[in-house]
């Protein structure tokens, strides 16, 4: 017990740390059509393809909760070397090539100047904005990270958490409870495959085949697109009834008992927790608040180990 108790603490110390270097006008001499090329290729990318958006918000996230915002979920592995990546709860991570996009051209408009890690910041924010929901001023000047190991990313945060352990997830990252509830509002977007709710739909435990927290009509439509030997890799569910728009049904379905993973369920095992999934499911404008304020905070984790600007986003220098 020490011994984890050590580790937390360590990870903590490295986490809550945010960057002191970035700031909204910090590419307005340097680059100053930075973000109107990035927004411009995102809404490019989404013409083309209804799923980028929820894959850039989620690759941001799971980029930041590593080794902080550094690019290293961009990094490619290298011969044994297994990067983020390929990390098993990052396989299926996609729409990278959106980021090489905008990266290509910004080094044709100014060399070695905007990061990859800055980029994902401001595409995960363009991603949110183009369907729908709130955009917020992201602080910038990150650097790239050369790190990135598979194994790591076995710290993000799973969808079988529990309320106790999303906490800690959230709270060594130098989160709140508030930030936990806000972004779990990016579930608004996209689609998630059979395994990831499983768990709550077949052999739930010694009494329940089904999650009885979840509305029987909703458990059952599941359990005919996810049977127990499902041989469909494609096959599961959208996060919500509007998945390319984002906006509060999330929170309302999470009320209904229409939530997917155990971890959106969770959000209803505490008062504080609750009340807020309560507030945001009866105001889109303060879940749109919120989800600003929390992105920004979640976007400045810093762990010290950016030291460059990546001329190719997925190799190091």
């Amino acid at each position: 017990m020490a011994s984890l108790i050590t580790i937390i603490l360590i990870i903590s110390s490295i986490f809550m740390s945010s960057s002191n270097s970035i700031s909204v006008d910090y590419y307005k001499q340097t680059c100053p059509e930075a973000e109107p090329v990035i927004s411009k290729i995102v809404h490019k990318g989404m013409i083309n393809d209804k799923t980028v958006p929820a894959a850039l918000l989620r690759m941001h996230f799971h980029d930041c909760f590593i080794r902080g915002c550094d690019a290293s979920v961009l990094l490619n592995s290298s011969g044994k070397e297994k990067a983020e990546k390929d990390g098993a709860p990052n396989i299926s991570l996609h729409a990278f090539y959106v980021i090489d996009n905008a990266k290509e051209e910004l080094e044709r408009m100014c060399p070695g100047v905007v990061s990859c890690a800055d980029i994902l910041a401001l595409a995960a924010r363009d991603a949110v904005a183009l369907c729908g929901g709130p955009t917020w001023d992201v602080p910038k000047g990150r650097k790239d990270g050369r790190i990135s190991k598979a194994n790591e990313s076995l710290q993000l945060p799973f969808p079988t958490f529990n309320i106790s352990q999303l906490h800690q997830s959230f709270s060594m990252r130098g989160l709140s409870w508030e930030d936990l509830v806000a972004l779990s509002g990016g579930h608004t977007l996209g689609f998630s495959h059979c395994s990831s709710f499983q768990n709550r739909i077949h052999n739930f435990d010694n009494l329940n085949d089904v999650d009885p927290t979840m509305s029987p009509a909703f458990a059952g439509a599941l359990k005919r697109t996810c049977p127990i030997h499902n041989k469909v890799r494609s096959a599961g569910a959208n996060m919500d009834s509007s998945p390319t728009v984002f906006d509060n049904a999330y929170y309302k379905l999470l009320l209904q008992g229409k939530s997917l993973f155990s971890s959106d369920q969770a959000l209803l095992t505490t008062s504080k927790t609750k009340g807020l999934v309560r507030k945001y499911a009866a105001s889109q404008q303060h879940f749109f608040e919120a989800f600003s304020k929390s992105m920004i905070k979640m976007s400045s984790i810093s762990s010290g180990g950016g030291t460059e600007i990546r001329l190719n986003c997925r190799v190091a220098n």
